[in-house]
């Protein structure tokens, strides 16, 4: 079965659409979600559309802020600076990654916590972890609900997550222990990877390396997560052209998976529709105050 993170993420996208229709009469205005690129990567540039369009979706009102890739930090910083002073503005993102001359850590640092969608703020992630309120990073929140969405309960259940990022990795398997799954965290030194990910019910791969895990690694009836998003290159007759695959061999996991997300249209799209409930949360938590 596949778990299509493209259509239940257009789902949720409409019920936030609903619930933000009624913000402007309520409150006098509707949340509103600040995007700043820097240079001109073509990922990133990809990424920032789909990010505008999703905030279209849901009436959400997007600031899309492009900054030149020789942007000083400081002029950066300062731009951060007004944001979070703006009370018109509830959540700010910085697409990474950033030039190498800015410091990604202080960039994430200066954002206002309350307006840190991403989940990314040392205060965020410490709240993620101490079960305090906070904002949940975007993808393995995502996750939970492509996990829930199969019917499986992870309560008692083994989940492998294999990559051990702040992104994913670590939040993911605080999110499974959250629902009392047993969890352990497998990564590139892990002895016996194929043995690991064979015990899992739930696995989820998040690694950056096209079809690291395949068929033969997973266990018969697995709910199989995968994260990646990788470019590569498949000759065909008429020359080699680009695709996308994810971390899992998709032919061979769909044959022993229960669940399983495709790339693309799996957790991409669930990232994106929870950056928006992100943000209806950050607003509603301001009007709180």
């Amino acid at each position: 079965m596949i778990l299509d993170g493209k259509k239940l993420s257009a789902r949720l996208k409409a019920e936030m659409a609903s619930r933000v229709a009624g913000m402007e009469e309520r409150y006098g205005r509707v949340p509103a979600l600040a995007v700043i690129i820097v240079g001109e990567d073509p990922a990133s540039q990809t990424y920032v559309r789909n990010k505008v369009k999703a905030c279209e979706e849901t009436g959400i009102r997007s600031i899309h802020i492009a900054l030149p890739s020789g942007v000083r930090e400081r002029e950066l910083l300062d731009q951060i600076k007004r944001l979070n002073e703006d009370p018109g503005v509830d959540g700010i993102l910085v697409q990474l990654p950033l030039p190498p001359h800015i410091d990604e850590h202080r960039v994430i640092n200066a954002i206002a916590p309350a307006k840190d969608v991403d989940g990314f703020h040392p205060r965020n992630v410490a709240g993620l972890w101490l079960d305090e309120d906070c904002a949940i990073p975007c993808t393995p929140k995502g996750i939970m609900h492509l996990i829930n969405e199969s019917g499986i309960n992870p309560s008692g259940k083994r989940a492998v997550v294999v990559g051990r990022s702040n992104i994913v990795g670590k939040p993911i398997a605080k999110l499974l222990l959250d629902a009392n799954a047993t969890v352990t965290i497998a990564h590139s030194h892990t002895e016996d990877l194929a043995r690991v990910c064979r015990e899992a019910d739930i696995l989820v791969v998040a690694v950056g390396r096209p079809k690291m895990i395949d068929g033969s690694m997973i266990k018969s009836g697995a709910v199989v997560i995968d994260v990646g998003i990788n470019r590569i290159s498949v000759p065909t007759p008429g020359g080699n052209i680009s695709r996308i695959c994810g971390d899992v061999d998709f032919d061979s996991a769909c044959e022993v998976a229960s669940w399983i997300t495709p790339v693309p249209g799996g957790v991409g799209p669930m990232t994106i529709c929870e950056l928006m409930g992100n943000t209806i949360e950050a607003f509603l938590r301001s009007h709180q105050e």
